[in-house]
C-alpha cells in the first residue's frame, strides 16, 4: 500500500472516531450517577413525572444533552451546575450506563 494512501486512512479513521464522541464505561457511569439518581431515579427511571426518565435513551443524544448543559447551551440553573466539574469522559460514562437500562 502506497504510504500517502495510508496516511490518509489513519486521518480518516482519526476523524471518523472523534465525530462517534468517546465510549463510555457503564460500570464506570454507574459509581458517578448518584447526584443524577437523586432526581433521575438510580436506574435512570424517574419517579417524578416532571424530571424525564434517562434509561434507554441513546447515548449519543445523553452525550450532547449534557455537554449542552455543561457548556451552557441549554439553560437550566441545576443542571448546568450539576455538570459544571464533569469531564468528556464522566459524560460518556453516565451516557453508556444510562443507555444501557432498561426504560420502565
Amino acid at each position: 500500500m502506497n504510504s500517502v494512501l495510508f496516511i490518509c486512512l489513519i486521518f480518516i479513521t482519526i476523524l471518523a472516531l472523534d465525530a462517534f464522541g468517546q465510549t463510555g464505561d457503564a460500570e464506570a457511569g454507574k459509581s458517578k450517577s448518584a447526584v443524577c439518581a437523586v432526581c433521575h431515579g438510580a436506574d435512570g427511571n424517574s419517579s417524578n413525572p416532571v424530571w424525564p426518565n434517562l434509561a434507554g435513551q441513546h447515548d449519543q443524544y445523553l452525550i450532547k444533552s449534557m455537554k449542552d448543559y455543561r457548556d451552557g447551551k441549554r439553560d437550566d440553573p441545576q443542571m448546568n451546575e450539576t455538570f459544571q466539574s464533569l469531564s468528556d469522559q464522566d459524560i460518556a460514562d453516565l451516557a453508556a450506563y444510562y443507555s444501557s437500562q432498561k426504560q420502565n
